[in-house]
């Protein structure tokens, strides 16, 4: 945390991030959405690897960074078009994280290695990786699994939850469990949960 650069270099992604136009509703304030995932996941971050390095935690703050800039209705329904949305985006974040280090003094290989981390390679490989898609699904299910439940049928929310649980190590799992969620929240994952595999993946 003492490094200037590190410093300069999550004020500018902060600053990125705060010109979202959605908001979250957070004790009674309206919040830049970006922003406060982003800092959620950097908390959710540092508690599941205390050691992280200062890459890691620069790929949690930046990795939706400006995310509603390619929104998801300018690609097709359906999966196709999710994949091509979802690759866009990817090369959107990295090629921001590249501008936003670069202007705080980053150079190769550290841009690289944040961007690494922010296209996701190598899950379940790379132990920062696999912390990072960690916290994501920690934020998801802290604070858009309730929107998400009253939106689609309970089938839709059975096949998004167990996809999500098999995305996350056995660490983050415990930690969702212990997460002060809805009754109905908490009861649609314990039916994802009991009809899931045996092994709970």
């Amino acid at each position: 945390m003492s490094d200037a650069r590190f410093k300069d270099a999550i004020a500018r992604i902060d600053a990125a991030n705060a010109d979202d136009p959605e908001t979250l509703r957070i004790d009674g304030a309206d919040l830049p959405k970006e922003l406060t995932h982003a800092r959620m996941l950097t908390d959710w971050v540092r508690r599941l690897r205390p050691d992280a390095d200062n890459a890691l935690l620069l790929a949690s703050r930046a990795h939706h960074v400006r995310r509603w800039v390619i929104p998801r209705d300018e690609y097709p329904a359906g999966r196709r078009g999710y994949l091509r949305w979802r690759t866009a985006l990817h090369q959107f974040h990295a090629d921001e994280v590249e501008r936003l280090l670069a202007d705080a003094g980053y150079a190769e290989p550290e841009i690289g290695r944040v961007q690494q981390l922010v296209r996701k390679r190598n899950l379940r490989r790379d132990p920062d990786v696999q912390a990072l898609e960690d916290g994501l699904c920690l934020v998801f299910l802290d604070t858009q699994l309730g929107d998400l439940r009253r939106k689609h049928p309970e089938s839709k929310m059975i096949d998004i939850l167990q996809k999500t649980w098999k995305k996350m190590s056995p660490q983050a799992r415990d930690l969702a469990l212990e997460l002060e969620l809805a009754t109905d929240d908490r009861a649609l994952i314990e039916r994802a949960l009991a009809d899931s595999e045996p092994d709970g993946a």
